[in-house]
């Protein structure tokens, strides 16, 4: 996969003109600017915000993983391994998202949600399974400022892996929090393949 280089003046443009037209940065009716006024730009000076400077790295990550990204109004839609991710940012919440969409949910029997539950207490680890307006979900939610490069890194990757391992082993990566009921479950599950292996 070729990586491409998009211009941090680029990004933090996007960026800032999605913290400028959230709805708590809406001009008064009577501040209306005049045709001959020039059109305001950041001073050069003027130090970015935190969350500004957070959310610009992210979609640089993106832009790096994907050069056919597809900017939206508060983040990013992009493809990574075959799987299509959005991410998605509240510069004045300072959150931010990643979500994969995995299939419909209305169709999803009792064991299904019982094993979606089990897994998001042991192997989805730091993303989750959710379900929201008709569909199952692979999700990331997050503070934006206080999360790192490799905090999103591994955050991609276990939304991805989530969506990849719907079905088997519902895990999100290597790992699994002791205590759940995800290692009895994958047990079975191994047994049943390998006895379908032997008849």
């Amino acid at each position: 996969m070729r990586t491409v280089t998009i211009s941090a003046a680029l990004l933090l443009g996007l960026v800032w003109a999605s913290a400028l037209n959230m709805p708590a940065q809406a001009q008064l009716a009577d501040e209306t600017p005049s045709e001959d006024a020039a059109p305001e730009t950041p001073d050069e000076n003027t130090e970015v915000p935190p969350k500004v400077q957070a959310a610009s790295a992210l979609l640089g990550i993106v832009a790096t993983i994907d050069e056919d990204m597809q900017f939206t109004g508060n983040g990013a839609t992009f493809t990574i391994d075959e799987t299509v991710v959005t991410l998605v940012f509240d510069i004045n919440a300072d959150r931010m998202r990643l979500f994969s969409q995995i299939g419909a949910s209305d169709g999803l029997s009792g064991p299904q949600l019982r094993r979606l539950m089990q897994a998001n207490f042991d192997t989805a680890l730091d993303a989750r399974y959710a379900i929201a307006q008709g569909q199952l979900w692979a999700t990331f939610i997050h503070p934006l400022t206080s999360l790192t490069q490799d905090d999103f890194v591994s955050a991609l990757a276990q939304t991805v892996t989530l969506v990849k391992t719907y079905g088997t082993t519902y895990s999100s990566g290597g790992m699994s929090f002791g205590g759940g009921d995800s290692n009895a479950e994958i047990q079975k599950l191994l047994e049943s393949l390998l006895e379908e292996n032997e008849t």
